[in-house]
């Protein structure tokens, strides 16, 4: 049992990160297809299923994996050359090393559930974050190519001009929470603000949730903060003379900051894991009204999934019997999920349910929150994707040093004000 929760955390780490990152790519491409009213991805199938995309993605994976490695004849330091995609990557998987997933659990032993159980979450988050901007200046440098060169200026200036503000923005969190440690943030949201409003951090410091969202997708190079691989002008920026598997590490550490990004937000802004009024110990009181809530909440969820697979993802421009083949197994397939989950929660809400089992369920419920929470971070981070237009390099430094630094030292000195008052 305690080897199993130790790596409970770890594994939780890398499906938030890294086996996210096919489905990621399957929700950029139907979010894209969405806005811009096409069908998305749904040719690419195995044995006439296509699951709505999904299996284009697990094709595109397969294709790089075996795809030719190339070395450009001009790159000098290959060295270099191949551990810049690494440290990208590296960077941004171990920013989910603090994240807390759920609150700690309490069995045989007490057992947290960050993979790296420290309490300085905040700073490991953005020591990281910074430390990213260095694989991309070798890989710019290290090509030997003026197009990486130029990416990886664009790319540094960029860094700098927003890792200020969000800087700024964090120690507003800081000082509002009292705590560097993500968990302490999380249970200071579960407390109310004059008895009905959460304490949620964008309920609080809404200026420095803005801030620290926009910087955001500064720091990921998320669209429209995309300038240092403008494809109108630099080809593809700094992995430009990268192929296979090296530019793969560029492709998914992309998501996996994205992804980190995501989980930050969630816990400083969000509540983390609880939900309003609903703090751990609340959940652990009344288990009566945690297992009905928890099977409305699974019906509601599943009938809105279930919907959605029979209206969307078989959408052709013509129906053919391997579409409606596929819609009717795959609601044969969550209905009967569905039923499953409702009897077993309707059993322990007749037997009655031990200390033990109510740690499990508040634990599931917890880490069913947070990933809530996390997709609708996540497809907020899309949207603006196919929605913005990029950015100029000039309005982006106008926009960082003009008008984000600014506004974040305000919002830092009224946020100390108010602490010392």
């Amino acid at each position: 049992m305690q080897t199993m929760m130790t790596l409970l955390p770890i594994v939780l780490m890398v499906l938030y990160s890294l086996a996210m990152i096919p489905g990621l790519i399957w929700m950029e491409r139907r979010i894209a297809s969405m806005v811009q009213n096409r069908l998305g991805p749904n040719r690419c199938n195995i044995k006439g299923f296509r699951l709505g995309g999904v299996v284009q993605s697990a094709a595109d994976v397969m294709k790089l994996i075996f795809k030719e490695e190339f070395y450009p004849a001009h790159v000098k330091n290959r060295t270099l050359y191949i551990i810049a995609p690494s440290i990208v990557f590296i960077a941004a998987f171990l920013m989910f090393a603090v994240i807390p997933f759920a609150d700690v659990i309490t069995l045989d032993h007490i057992y947290g559930m960050q993979a790296l159980p420290i309490d300085l979450g905040i700073l490991w988050y953005v020591a990281l974050a910074g430390l990213g901007l260095y694989g991309i200046i070798l890989a710019g440098w290290a090509s030997h190519s003026k197009y990486g060169i130029l990416s990886a200026m664009r790319a540094s200036a960029q860094m700098l001009s927003y890792e200020i503000s969000m800087g700024l923005a964090i120690v507003a969190m800081v000082i509002t929470y009292d705590s560097v440690a993500f968990n302490d943030a999380v249970h200071f949201q579960a407390q109310t603000i004059w008895g009905f409003l959460p304490a949620w951090g964008i309920v609080i410091q809404p200026v420095a949730a803005l801030i620290f969202i926009v910087t955001a997708f500064a720091e990921t190079n998320r669209a429209p903060f995309d300038v240092a691989e403008g494809e109108s002008e630099l080809v593809a920026g700094y992995h430009t003379e990268y192929s296979a598997m090296k530019f793969a590490l560029f492709f998914m550490a992309e998501y996996v900051a994205m992804t980190a990004s995501s989980a930050v937000i969630v816990t400083l802004f969000l509540g983390g894991y609880n939900l309003p009024y609903l703090a751990t110990q609340e959940m652990l009181e009344h288990p009566v009204g945690i297992l009905v809530g928890t099977m409305v909440a699974l019906g509601v969820l599943y009938g809105l999934f279930i919907y959605w697979i029979r209206t969307n993802i078989s959408r052709a421009i013509v129906e053919d019997l391997e579409r409606a083949r596929e819609r009717k197994v795959l609601t044969v397939l969550f209905v009967s999920m569905l039923i499953l989950s409702e009897l077993f929660l309707l059993y322990w809400l007749v037997v009655g349910t031990t200390p033990t089992l109510m740690a499990w369920l508040v634990l599931a419920l917890q880490l069913s929150i947070f990933t809530l929470k996390f997709f609708a971070v996540i497809i907020f981070f899309i949207l603006v994707r196919w929605t913005f237009m990029r950015f100029r390099y000039d309005q982006i430094q106008h926009l960082g040093w003009y008008i984000l630094l600014p506004l974040a030292l305000l919002n830092l000195l009224i946020t100390a004000l108010v602490v010392v008052l």
